[in-house]
């Protein structure tokens, strides 16, 4: 290491050689850090003269960190960590007179279900709050909450790191939905019923639906698929005026069928629960912003009896 000072260090380099580590790409930590990709290549020359050390190397796969930036990580994160408690801690947050914006990790039937009560709430209370909605895989909503890219994950997001903290808001599980005078009367139809309807396909990005479809595809559940969507918001108007099919998560079903425009039939069989949460990050947990959101959802969303300690009783 060189004998710079260490009490001159720019703290910025610090955020860039964490962001690099995450993300192994100069241009995914560009894009995390709003620079353009010379400045981080700029700010990673100026890290390699302050630590001596290539700290990552560029590889095919990325850059890969070298022992030195490994070591480096872990403690830095944890500096880090305690820099934004102290600050939080001091940080007072009044939902009717703040001003900021809260990033918040979702998929596309997520913002179909979340967000009309959400914003219909932030306009009659908190109308300084905005919100800027991605979808990070799930792979990587970890490493965004972390560094504080996203504030805060809505939906199903299993494998989340320890770090990462999890409230239940309910249980979703999939059903068939049909118009309301579709000729399949049954209020509760056996696989082979389903066999023999004729469906829309409406993909997503969410998690838990594509896990259903594996689950559906192992139970050997086929399906004559009339049409393929890149997405969903469109289907439930074609099988309100055709006798298709379409397989949604009951909630968002049951938002669509408001007007009593179609039948909710559950599944012959038993699928894995699929649990709706709202995650955050321990390392923010004394931001009083984020604590606020975090709240909020909650109590619009929360249904006490799906709770999961209530279905383990």
């Amino acid at each position: 290491m060189t004998k710079s000072h260490p009490g001159t260090t720019d703290l910025n380099l610090l955020r860039v050689f964490l962001a690099i580590s995450d993300l192994r790409s100069l241009t995914a930590a560009g894009e995390r850090l709003g620079l353009t990709q010379p400045a981080v290549s700029h700010a990673l020359r100026r890290l390699r003269i302050l630590f001596d050390d290539p700290l990552f190397v560029r590889t095919p796969t990325g850059m890969v960190p070298t022992d030195a930036a490994l070591h480096l990580h872990g403690p830095l994160t944890q500096a880090f960590g305690i820099i934004n408690v102290a600050v939080q801690q001091l940080a007072k947050f009044d939902p009717a007179t703040a001003q900021r914006t809260f990033h918040v990790s979702m998929s596309d039937m997520s913002e179909f279900y979340f967000l009309p009560p959400l914003l219909s709430m932030l306009d009659q209370n908190a109308r300084g709050i905005r919100i800027e909605i991605a979808n990070f895989p799930v792979d990587a909503v970890s490493a965004a909450m972390r560094s504080g890219k996203i504030d805060l994950a809505l939906g199903y997001v299993p494998g989340l790191d320890p770090g990462c903290v999890s409230r239940t808001l309910f249980v979703d599980e999939h059903v068939c939905v049909v118009r309301a005078g579709h000729p399949l009367r049954k209020q509760k139809p056996t696989k082979e019923d389903l066999a023999g309807l004729r469906y829309v396909y409406a993909s997503t990005n969410a998690t838990g639906h594509r896990m259903v479809e594996q689950w559906l595809e192992e139970l050997n559940l086929r399906r004559d698929i009339v049409l393929r969507l890149p997405h969903f918001v469109v289907a439930p108007e074609i099988v309100q005026h055709t006798d298709l099919a379409v397989i949604f998560p009951r909630s968002i079903a049951q938002r669509f069928n408001r007007n009593k425009a179609f039948r909710i039939l559950p599944l012959p069989f038993s699928l894995p629960p699929i649990e709706i949460q709202v995650h955050s990050h321990s390392q923010f947990s004394a931001d009083p912003g984020i604590a606020w959101l975090l709240d909020a959802i909650y109590t619009l969303f929360h249904q006490p009896s799906t709770d999961t300690e209530a279905r383990r009783k």
